[in-house]
């Protein structure tokens, strides 16, 4: 089969759960022997090899910066990659029996469905986060707020086969009028579906992703503080990069934690693996969350984890309270606090139902699984050449 995967982003050169995703997606295609062309804005030197073995990687844009200095996605780059995606699939379009994009930028699936009369590619699209009207207009103002739901809706208004990651927004995608088929991906992992031991805890809590607002990275050095006062010697790793890095920083110095608190940037895989292996528990305080690959990725060292309640945050979704870690009622110091003492009170008993947890649930959560259910959905999905 011959499959264009669509996305702006291309791990590791820029890093997040669906960059992961579409790179395991891409790999794991061409290794059952499709013919898969990628599809993105160049973030590579143009001299190098991008680096995804079997998979013919395009550049359909130049190297853009994608965030605001305030951490939120610019207007432009996804202008700009919509253009390429319609320039290439106006001219390639005829070689592909599937296209399969994620739904954010939107406009490279608008440019993908315009497309798709001409070629009648099949047409599969990730849904990872549906946005509501009001989270719109918070993220981006009134007025621009209004424009992105809409260009939202005309994105699944489009005939599609439509694939989500949690049931929080195959809801949403519902409530905002999919009438095709949706087809629930419960998972992205691609490490060993066997649990590694879990390792004996040491006393330090760590964070991994990006830093910026839905992350909620500024809310770590209250919460330690505060978790410091009834776990005395508890430190903290905060892993990534991103534009609130600085004021993180400056976070951690005003409250006189810079012995308590390392702050590295990004470090290789390896080094990401074994640091949360490591840990007392993984922190992740965002607010949004489409799915919450690292959730996954902790359990598998047996590492339980800490989320946040909250309308946006599907990585809730993932923790079985008290088994794989424990959902804090708010980004509140206090709450976090209580919630990363909960962690260390159940001591080694809770590192070994995470592992428990994981060892049950790997099949399901993994690319494989998904991979299984994309191929499926690719010979049945809609407008397929007769």
């Amino acid at each position: 089969m011959r499959i264009c995967i669509v996305y702006d982003c291309l791990f590791p050169h820029t890093v997040g759960g669906a960059e992961r995703w579409y790179r395991r997606l891409a790999e794991n295609l061409a290794r059952h022997g499709h013919e898969v062309t990628y599809l993105t804005l160049r973030q590579w030197d143009c001299r190098a090899d991008p680096g995804v073995e079997g998979v013919d990687v395009r550049a359909v844009g130049p190297r853009m910066k994608l965030y605001d200095t305030s951490g939120r996605r610019r207007v432009l780059p996804p202008l700009v990659f919509g253009a390429g995606v319609l320039l290439h699939l106006l001219r390639h379009g005829r070689a592909f029996d599937v296209v399969h994009t994620d739904s954010f930028p939107y406009f490279s699936l608008l440019a993908a469905a315009l497309v798709r009369p001409l070629w009648r590619y099949r047409l599969v699209v990730d849904w990872f986060e549906v946005w509501t009207r009001g989270y719109w207009r918070e993220y981006l103002g009134p007025a621009r707020g209004d424009i992105g739901w809409v260009v939202q809706r005309l994105c699944v208004g489009v005939t599609q086969q439509a694939f989500c990651f949690s049931r929080l927004h195959a809801a949403r995608l519902r409530d905002e009028g999919m009438r095709g088929e949706t087809t629930m991906l419960a998972g992205a992992y691609d490490g060993s579906l066997e649990a590694s031991p879990a390792r004996e805890a040491r006393p330090f809590v760590v964070f991994a992703g990006r830093h910026i607002p839905e992350k909620r990275v500024g809310a770590i050095p209250p919460a330690l503080l505060r978790a410091r006062e009834l776990l005395p010697g508890l430190r903290g790793t905060i892993l990534g990069d991103g534009p609130e890095r600085s004021e993180v920083m400056r976070l951690v110095a005003d409250l006189g934690l810079d012995d308590a608190v390392d702050m590295p940037g990004f470090v290789p895989t390896e080094a990401v693996e074994g640091l949360i292996a490591d840990a007392l528990c993984l922190l992740l305080p965002s607010r949004r969350e489409g799915y919450g690959l690292v959730v996954v990725e902790a359990a598998a060292h047996g590492t339980p984890s800490v989320v946040v309640a909250g309308p946006d945050n599907a990585a809730t979704e993932l923790i079985s309270e008290g088994e794989n870690g424990f959902i804090a009622r708010s980004a509140s110091p206090e709450d976090l606090a209580t919630a990363i003492a909960r962690v260390h009170e159940a001591g080694p008993a809770l590192r070994a139902s995470t592992a428990a947890w994981f060892a049950h649930n790997a099949r399901r959560v993994s690319v494989a699984a998904s991979l299984e259910l994309a191929l499926a959905a690719y010979g049945r999905g809609p407008s397929a050449r007769s």
